[in-house]
């Protein structure tokens, strides 16, 4: 079914073809149409930040900016549902077009550049919802906010989403925001860890509940790098680590149409790089916090590999584009 569904959808634009599948998700996900992609899959269940995970697999950030979806999305079996990239004010993006398909590697990239309604916006969605189960929001900066300013960006849709969140993710690491992955070295995310930090322990008093911070990390680290970052995050006090966002590499795509497109690398061409990082993460941080890993995770066979590797949750997101919710239930089967 889903063969035939993807052999329409990718006759269109890339963008085009998104926008159809999650208008069509969010019109169906509260009727009988949602029988066309719901599945009951048995528990696996795993506790991870103090929270117990129906089972290990997740859908990562960035295929549901608005939080418009959720119902569908846990129609499908997932254990947890990430939403986001949310910013305090809507904004549109970057020019079209910025998603591109690869088949021959399914593998996608974008240069979206956070495009998204805004926090606002996403947070009556998440009240709208019926979901009651582990929600993570990914929060980000602005496009017309300054990098020295950055924190402020972040500390407001903190306070927005903090009651709204089974946990909170960090994005400092999209290649499509001018200057966010500076965030990630020396001072620039010291000082930022430090003043989330800060915030996150006056909400929790005021909210009267904990909830976890996370940071997404870039694949596209040198050991050095991967170890001062590893560092910075246990010094600060964070909860936990998602490994990784898209890659600026072509090396597994080069020749291939659209492989010169500006943006982050998505899909199977990722799996190694995310694997090497995960692996070399986990000896980093020793077990003083929890990773999850993502990207190019699209078989049984890498999920596993990842959880070897020291990753204690899983999301997917290109790969379900490419085969289907029918994935979900092939890769919990196997864990």
């Amino acid at each position: 079914m889903y063969t035939f569904l993807r052999e329409l959808l990718f006759s269109l634009d890339a963008e085009r073809s998104h926008d159809v599948s999650m208008g069509f998700l969010k019109h169906s996900q509260h009727n009988l149409l949602n029988r066309l992609y719901a599945q009951k899959l048995p528990p696996k269940p795993v506790q991870v930040l103090g929270m117990n995970f129906p089972n290990p697999l997740g859908l990562a950030a960035g295929l549901d900016k608005n939080g418009e979806c959720i119902d569908a999305f846990a129609a499908m079996g997932f254990g947890f549902i990430e939403i986001g990239t949310v910013t305090p004010r809507p904004q549109p993006g970057n020019d079209k077009p910025r998603l591109f398909r690869l088949p021959q590697s399914q593998a996608i990239i974008n240069r979206m550049g956070f495009n998204n309604k805004g926090v606002d916006y996403l947070v009556e969605q998440v009240r709208q919802a019926e979901y009651q189960g582990i929600l993570g929001i990914n929060i980000g900066k602005n496009k017309s906010t300054a990098e020295e300013r950055a924190l402020d960006d972040y500390i407001l849709c903190l306070d927005k989403v903090y009651n709204h969140a089974s946990y909170v993710t960090i994005n400092i690491s999209s290649p499509n925001t001018p200057g966010l992955r500076n965030l990630q070295y020396g001072e620039a995310l010291d000082s930022l860890l430090r003043g989330l930090k800060l915030q996150q322990d006056k909400l929790a008093q005021r909210h009267g509940k904990y909830v976890p911070i996370l940071v997404k990390i870039a694949p596209d680290l040198s050991d050095e790098e991967l170890q001062d970052i590893a560092r910075s995050l246990m010094q600060s006090g964070m909860d936990g680590v998602i490994a990784t966002n898209t890659t600026l590499s072509r090396e597994k795509v080069k020749g291939q149409q659209y492989a010169q497109e500006s943006g982050g690398l998505s899909g199977s061409p990722l799996t190694d790089q995310s694997q090497m990082i995960v692996s070399k993460l986990s000896k980093a941080l020793q077990g003083n916090m929890p990773i999850i890993g993502v990207g190019g995770i699209d078989s049984p066979e890498t999920a596993k590999a990842r959880m070897n590797a020291g990753s204690d949750l899983i999301q997917i997101y290109s790969s379900l584009i490419y085969q289907g919710p029918e994935l979900i239930a092939r890769i919990l089967k196997s864990l």
